[in-house]
């Protein structure tokens, strides 16, 4: 169905949190991919606690003579038990990143072939502007969301990124991932002000986020047995589960040419209706 690109415009909004939080209630099958220039190497540090070894990954396809789309297969590990989330590691450090800045734009379109293979992408982009920026998977995926948090450093911070997309228009299909809303601009205010669409939004749940980004055990509750039911029904994991439907919606209604302009043009029209 779609290739989905989460970005920052600064610090750590939840990027790496929310790409893996949305494909595990994804409803398709989903591939992550760590494009994250920095090489932090989150979800092996995190979520797999830093106790499986990094033996693939991008910067393998960097240097392949092969099929693209046949060495992603290869490189993708499974996370989790049921086989429905693949994982494709990133590069490990900045350097790294920079050595991948050939293969952005083949990788593009071998991204786009994973829908003939039965499954979505989520792309963790990481934050703007770092050298080795994954630029042409922002610009080719079918929805580019930047995650933002709704306090004062954060409108500032993505103000500027929000005003580059609307004069220059390199997304495809822009829109906004709000982090905790109403802390303490609501998601009308912070369309309004940034020009972009929201798209969806995802609750500010610390105690179940760190299940992802840390590995935590899911947290135990007073007068609860059973704390992985309890987790599944937490408010992130509900509001993840909105968000997954808000975003598959969205991409339903619209055209496969999408361009940022019009879409900038639309939301601006529902802020102001």
């Amino acid at each position: 169905m779609a290739v989905i690109a989460l970005c920052s415009a600064q610090g750590s909004p939840g990027v790496t949190t929310t790409a893996l939080g949305l494909a595990f209630v994804w409803p398709r099958h989903v591939l992550v991919v760590d494009a994250d220039p920095t090489g932090s190497s989150a979800v092996m540090a995190g979520w797999l606690r830093g106790r499986v070894a990094q033996t693939a990954g991008l910067i393998d396809l960097a240097f392949t003579t092969g099929s693209l789309p046949d060495m992603i297969e290869a490189q993708t590990m499974a996370l989790g038990s049921v086989g429905r989330v693949g994982f494709l590691p990133g590069p490990q450090s900045n350097a790294q990143a920079l050595a991948c800045r050939d293969l952005w734009s083949p990788l593009r379109a071998a991204l786009a072939d994973q829908d003939a293979r039965g499954r979505d992408v989520i792309i963790d982009a990481g934050q703007l502007g770092i050298p080795g920026s994954p630029q042409p998977l922002l610009d080719g995926a079918d929805l580019t969301l930047l995650v933002t948090r709704t306090h004062l450093p954060a409108v500032a911070g993505a103000r500027a990124w929000a005003e580059t997309v609307r004069r220059e228009a390199p997304w495809r299909n822009p829109g906004l991932l709000l982090v905790g809303p109403g802390q303490p601009y609501t998601a009308r205010n912070m369309g309004k002000v940034l020009g972009l669409p929201v798209i969806a939004t995802v609750a500010d749940d610390l105690a179940t986020a760190a299940v992802y980004h840390r590995g935590e055990q899911p947290p135990r509750y007073s007068g609860w047995r059973w704390p992985r039911r309890r987790f599944e029904t937490s408010h992130l994991v509900r509001s993840l589960r909105s968000a997954a439907t808000a975003i598959s919606t969205h991409l339903n209604r619209a055209p496969a040419t999408t361009s940022s302009a019009t879409t900038v043009r639309a939301a601006s029209q529902e802020v102001n209706s």
